[in-house]
């Protein structure tokens, strides 16, 4: 083995955090104060586990997007492997919960939508939208906080199309669909066995591929830190990623009462937006609904999907510091530019009418136990095939570059 292919990749070490990580913390800090006194102390522990997502999230730089891209493009299947963990691990915290209706007191429902051709649109077009936009909902949110300029331009292109998607909402919820249905209602533990049953064809399918492609499997890298450095700096193993998320998630069920979901704020700050330049939303279905009415007349400060999504990028942004890795940089190719803006796009439209995106549909739509979510998941692996394609003439890259470029 020669000494390039077996040296451990290196990082930079930083002495102090940096204003960065100081700001970052200082945000969680107040927001999470400011937020117990505004809105409650349910609201400032959101807050922080959406800063914890966003710490997880970055320093195992746990992405969906490169996973299914890395094995459509090489069968490598270590990240679907781990995916499959997560989702194992999810539904066996979820299911007993969900299925005696409450958690530590207090009542709890999962996320469980309809299972129709609006499902299969949006996630196709949210599948496509990853490869050319550079991540997923959770992936754009934790690059961006981690310093990825590029994806803040694939967030604004996120949200303008998820309040697009507001305008005919009502027309893609009246195509053909099956009622929702969870597997929770089979019962906790028969839901159990089914959904673990699933997880470990899927997993030891990618164990065939891989093999059959690569002659082996893939081994995690060797990380440059060990120790309490490595849990404090990164780069975590991606199990462990995989845990933190899980744990945060159920966290998030037993306070919030429903699951982690990531793209719903996207269109109300989209909506809040377009009031504040003279469009008037409210007369489009999708707002006149009495939830989505409630949340866009009051702060985005009570909205729990929108706190979450701001703790975390502030999460990102210090996990990002700690990392020695915050270096914001403005020079983006212009196609580059352009496939994070149509890529956003399609993010946007796609989750919303889709029922939610990689964390709302497919993380927490299965650990729900909802059906909805595994036809999202056969969808948006088919619009990711087709962006896969796509990704070289946008970004002018090498077939292996493409596998690897980003880890969202």
């Amino acid at each position: 083995m020669s000494s390039i292919a077996s040296a451990p990749p290196r990082f930079p070490t930083p002495a102090v955090l940096g204003t960065p990580g100081l700001l970052a913390a200082a945000l969680l800090v107040l927001g999470a104060i400011t937020l117990g006194v505004a809105e409650g102390m349910p609201q400032a522990a959101l807050f922080l586990i959406g800063g914890g997502f966003g710490i997880a999230l970055y320093h195992a730089a746990f992405g969906f997007t490169s996973a299914w891209r890395v094995f459509i493009l090489d069968g490598r299947g270590r990240g679907l492997r781990v995916q499959m963990i997560l989702l194992a691990l999810a539904v066996v915290l979820f299911f007993p919960a969900l299925a005696s209706g409450s958690l530590f007191g207090h009542p709890v429902a999962g996320f469980v939508s309809p299972i129709g051709l609006s499902v299969v649109a949006g996630a196709f077009m949210f599948g496509l939208g990853m490869q050319l936009g550079g991540g997923c909902a959770s992936g754009t949110l934790f690059t961006a906080g981690g310093g990825n300029a590029r994806m803040l331009v694939t967030l604004a292109f996120f949200i303008l199309g998820s309040l697009l998607a507001t305008i005919n909402f009502d027309w893609w919820t009246s195509l053909p669909a099956l009622p929702p249905y969870s597997l929770v209602s089979l019962g906790a533990p028969a839901g159990i066995a089914v959904s673990l049953a699933i997880f470990a064809a899927i997993a030891g399918l990618t164990v065939l591929v891989e093999k059959r492609r690569n002659g082996k499997l893939e081994q995690a890298p060797v990380a440059p830190r060990q120790g309490p450095a490595r849990w404090l700096r990164g780069p975590w193993p991606l199990v462990a990623g995989a845990i933190a998320l899980v744990l945060l998630n159920f966290a998030t069920l037993a306070i919030a009462g429903r699951p982690w979901g990531i793209t719903s704020a996207f269109a109300l700050w989209g909506a809040k937006i377009a009031q504040l330049v003279g469009v008037d939303p409210t007369a489009w279905a999708y707002w006149q609904a009495p939830a989505n009415a409630k949340a866009l007349q009051a702060s985005v400060f009570a909205d729990v999907t929108s706190v979450m999504d701001f703790g975390i990028v502030a999460g990102a942004m210090l996990a990002s510091s700690l990392a020695g890795n915050f270096a914001p940089s403005l020079r983006i190719p212009l196609r580059s530019v352009v496939a994070a803006a149509i890529g956003g796009l399609l993010l946007g439209y796609g989750a919303r009418i889709a029922y939610g995106c990689n964390i709302g549909a497919y993380f927490s739509g299965i650990a729900s136990g909802s059906l909805h979510g595994w036809l999202w998941a056969v969808a948006a692996f088919a619009g990711n095939i087709i962006g896969v394609g796509m990704r070289p003439f946008f970004f002018r890259e090498r077939r292996t570059a493409v596998a690897r470029s980003d880890g969202a």
